[in-house]
């Protein structure tokens, strides 16, 4: 079995999409998401293997991270022997190159 970490940007990300969906939808769908994201990651544990490699990063030959999806979002991760890094959880919806570069450039 693997152990999951959630990366500092991660924590945020997860509670960015919290506080978005709590401002502009109803209380109990963002409890919902944040629980099925948390699932997701948390799901991890086993067979993280099963992910992809984003195509964006795949066309610039970094084979490193693999991905998940839950409805739009989108769950980058790496595996490193036997722990799993989740780095970032973004709506798949936006342009992910562009949210990764601000990322980039932010830190």
């Amino acid at each position: 079995m693997y152990e999951v970490f959630l990366v500092t940007e991660a924590e945020e990300d997860l509670f960015d999409i919290y506080r978005f969906v709590a401002a502009n939808d109803s209380p109990a769908k963002d409890d919902m998401l944040f629980a099925k994201l948390q699932e997701n990651v948390n799901s991890l544990t086993h067979q993280p293997t099963r992910g992809h490699a984003p195509p964006e990063l795949a066309r610039i030959d970094v084979k490193d991270f693999l991905e998940i999806h839950y409805k739009p979002y989108r769950i980058l991760y790496q595996i490193i022997d036997m722990d799993v890094y989740v780095h970032c959880v973004l709506d798949g919806r936006r342009n992910l190159q562009d949210l990764l570069q601000r990322r980039l450039l932010r830190s």
